[in-house]
């Protein structure tokens, strides 16, 4: 997959992720530790640039073959690391995929999720031919719950014991979007009512 790829509303910028992102990212985890932490393994205190340089390894990877899609979230005008958005999970079978997001804390509140997750969730369904992205949300989680709302996702279920973060382990809301969800461009491929 070409990753000079950009996809953009005029707010914010997803791309992929560089080594050149490595000490904003670095300093955007360490902002969002005390939130990140609680819902994401990988974020703890010695979470540190060589971390993040063997992340940048593995989404490399994936993106030449195609398995799964990083995407550091970027302030349009400014160019400022804000966070990242991912598309994983894919099921071709399915013709379906996982969508995850964090924003840096100093953003949040901004509607930056909801807008990278609709830019993703476009981009699976335009470039990549999917008719669904899931949203799998630990029950506590408030504000990615209202992140994926603010999306047009649809709530669907609550799984038992869903999401596990170190030790502790966690029901899930499930949210969904489709084609249909993001418009007439997106939907064109649905056969069907």
């Amino acid at each position: 997959m070409d990753t000079n790829i950009q996809l953009t509303d005029g707010l914010i910028t997803l791309r992929p992720p560089c080594p050149a992102d490595v000490p904003d990212i670095h300093l955007a985890v360490q902002e969002s530790l005390a939130e990140l932490s609680q819902w994401m393994d990988w974020a703890t205190p010695n979470y540190n640039e060589h971390s993040i340089r063997r992340w940048l390894e593995h989404v490399t990877l994936a993106w030449e073959h195609s398995s799964g899609f990083q995407f550091a979230i970027t302030d349009s005008a400014t160019g400022q690391y804000l966070g990242n958005c991912g598309v994983d999970g894919i099921d071709e079978r399915l013709r379906s995929c996982n969508i995850g997001y964090w924003v840096r804390t100093g953003r949040t509140g901004q509607g930056i999720a909801s807008r990278a997750t609709r830019l993703a969730a476009r981009f699976a369904f335009e470039t990549m031919k999917l008719v669904r992205a899931e949203i799998s949300i630990a029950t506590g989680n408030t504000a990615s719950q209202r992140a994926a709302q603010k999306a047009g996702a649809h709530f669907e279920s609550i799984q038992p014991n869903r999401c596990v973060v170190r030790l502790a382990v966690y029901d899930a809301v499930i949210y969904a979007l489709t084609p249909e969800d993001l418009g007439p461009t997106a939907s064109q491929h649905r056969i069907g009512n």
